[in-house]
């Protein structure tokens, strides 16, 4: 979708959505140069954002916290079978074979990611565990590849930039100004 036609929607139905955001920002992203057009569809909606004549509307705020968990548990194997063979393994892979199995355990609260990770610890931990050795093992039996990865491999300055919008997202309050903004 174009951003012209993403502003047009916006404005049409008041709403700014998450997904239109980010297919704005990967638009700009990719594009070397914007056109007029571009430029003109992307002020009107500044305008529009700025009077109220549209909404953003804010992400929710939650975590999955078996994704920290299967992370956590990911990288200690990886790590351990990396430093003592000669293999190279994929903790991106690994997850996301692992993560694919196993339940979701979501929280919008620390209180409710502090329980979360209290009842997997006690009831899913060794569910956990069996996943991820089998996500080893098709990893380890797979030869490489030239697959090609969702998320492409980032520059420094773009994963600041992600960590910034990140505790932006996640710690709004921590600092009213990012010392790192370009």
């Amino acid at each position: 979708m174009s951003i012209e036609k993403i502003v047009e929607q916006a404005l049409q139905d008041g709403y700014l959505t998450p997904a239109m955001e980010a297919e704005v920002g990967r638009i700009c992203d990719n594009a070397s140069e914007l056109s007029i057009e571009e430029y003109m569809a992307l002020d009107r909606l500044m305008g529009a954002l700025l009077t109220g004549e549209v909404v953003a509307v804010p992400r929710k705020q939650f975590i999955n916290v078996m994704e920290e968990l299967v992370l956590t548990e990911a990288i200690a194997r990886v790590a351990e079978i990396e430093a003592t063979s000669e293999s190279t393994l994929d903790v991106g892979d690994i997850a996301a074979y692992a993560l694919n199995r196993l339940p979701p355990l979501y929280a919008t609260t620390e209180e409710g990611a502090n329980y979360q990770r209290q009842r997997a610890k006690a009831e899913l931990q060794e569910l956990i565990a069996q996943q991820i050795s089998e996500a080893i093992d098709r990893n380890l039996d797979r030869p490489n590849n030239t697959r090609t990865p969702v998320m492409p491999k980032n520059t420094g300055k773009e994963v600041l930039r992600q960590v910034s919008t990140l505790l932006q997202a996640y710690a709004p309050s921590f600092e009213e100004k990012s010392q790192f903004a370009s």
